[in-house]
């Protein structure tokens, strides 16, 4: 059966459709939907115009590729808004099914599955989800998920309330995660964007491939190596760093803050990269 999942978060859209285990389509399109929620509660309509075009965009592939089921489910900038309805109405009606919209428990399970599917054995494993508007970090043994937190440090909501202020970005992560549960000797996986970045910024991807990222061993120390890089590089040239997509440039100081500080509280010298996040445990759902 060939499915289509799609993924509405804080800062991308991802679509994926596979037909059995083979990728026929694995789209991102950075819209930042999220944008001002932590200030306003609120959808921006210039930020819902442009999630909708990735909607339309992503249904007219849908169409071509043939799929005979679509998910699509929507997370931490749509559970907190007043105007929600702004986007899912008209995504509705675009995409012929609801984009639902999940709590951190569904997100976690989600995110998961999809990690413990790409790496089987790891025991313990923790899965740090790193979102535009909140970090997951979900603890499993034996295979299933043992426990999950949400929190409210996302690199969209960090860098809208401290900017690249160092110090400010390190305090606000540390106080967040200070009571977070991580089992000595865990295997940490991290997914969504801001880890495959960083990934890719590692490797010198000029084009991203997946294949590469995923399974990629990130080094403690070449996170905060990144860090300062970001925060010692002006804006427009950080654009042009190679790996980097310049719609990341903006709110990477803050996504490589989160990882960072979550690989020294956990004492762990790396982080296992996943590329298969939330649309990957969708389809893993539908498909076993």
């Amino acid at each position: 059966m060939r499915i289509a999942t799609i993924d509405v978060g804080t800062n991308s859209i991802l679509l994926l459709v596979l037909d059995g285990g083979r990728v026929v389509e694995d789209r991102c399109r950075i819209e930042r939907l999220g944008r001002g929620v932590d200030k306003t509660g609120r959808l921006d309509p210039e930020r819902v115009r442009g999630a909708l075009e990735a909607i339309e965009e992503y249904a007219q592939a849908i169409r071509a590729a043939g799929a005979e089921k679509v998910v699509a489910v929507g997370t931490q900038a749509l559970r907190e808004v007043e105007n929600g309805a702004d986007f899912l109405g008209p995504a509705e009606r675009i995409l012929g099914v609801p984009v639902e919209v999940i709590g951190g428990e569904r997100e976690a399970d989600l995110s998961y599955l999809a990690a413990a599917r790409s790496f089987p054995g790891l025991d313990p494993m923790v899965v740090v989800d790193v979102g535009g508007g909140s970090t997951e970090y979900i603890v499993g043994r034996g295979g299933r998920r043992e426990s999950a937190v949400s929190l409210p440090i996302g690199s969209v909501r960090l860098t809208e309330r401290h900017g690249e202020d160092r110090a400010a970005l390190i305090a606000a992560v540390d106080q967040a995660i200070a009571e977070v549960e991580l089992p000595a000797g865990a295997t940490l996986v991290g997914i969504a964007g801001t880890v495959t970045t960083l990934a890719a910024v590692a490797l010198r991807l000029e084009v991203y491939d997946p294949e590469r990222v995923h399974g990629y061993r990130l080094a403690c120390e070449e996170v905060e190596r990144q860090l300062e890089l970001y925060l010692a590089t002006p804006l427009v040239e950080r654009k042009a760093i190679v790996g980097l997509d310049p719609k990341r440039a903006d709110v990477i100081p803050a996504g490589a803050a989160i990882v960072w500080r979550t690989l020294v509280r956990a004492g762990a010298a790396e982080m296992l990269v996943s590329d298969r996040g939330v649309r990957w445990g969708l389809a893993y759902e539908l498909a076993p």
